[in-house]
């Protein structure tokens, strides 16, 4: 159990890498004037969310889901993981909209300013925080 909780949060530390700075990504996008830049930061979206983020968010709910199958009524009747299993869905939500926003940007049709983008960064620090409180600490 504790190899698979080691690759879990192995994981969990490579998506979050990518939940930080492909929403990151987006702001300076966003702020770019020039063609060649715009090219770039296309690259580096694409090349963030496929190669590095989205793999990681699949290990991540597969040893999650592993880590659950060792106890899985023990785990269902703690309140804590409850609260936890529903912070995940959103992140998992708002990756899907980066990668929604991946291809927004892709085909230039970003409608949103660089300012939009330094809020939209910041969800997934306050999910972080209260997933690793719950987890570590289990209030209830």
């Amino acid at each position: 159990m504790l190899w698979v909780k080691a690759f879990h949060i192995i994981s969990l530390v490579c998506w979050f890498a990518g939940i930080f700075y492909l929403p990151r990504l987006f702001v300076y996008h966003a702020a770019c004037e020039d063609t060649q830049g715009q090219e770039r930061f296309k690259i580096m979206e694409r090349k963030l969310y496929r190669g590095i983020t989205t793999p990681s968010m699949i290990a991540t709910v597969i040893f999650g889901v592993w880590l659950l199958s060792f106890n899985l009524s023990g785990y269902f009747a703690q309140g804590w993981l409850h609260a936890k299993l529903v912070l995940v869905a959103i992140l998992i939500g708002y990756h899907f909209y980066c990668g929604h926003l991946v291809k927004v940007f892709r085909d230039d049709r970003n409608t949103r300013s660089h300012v939009f983008y330094r809020w939209f960064n910041e969800l997934p620090v306050f999910i972080l925080l209260a997933v690793v409180i719950l987890a570590v600490v289990k209030p209830f």
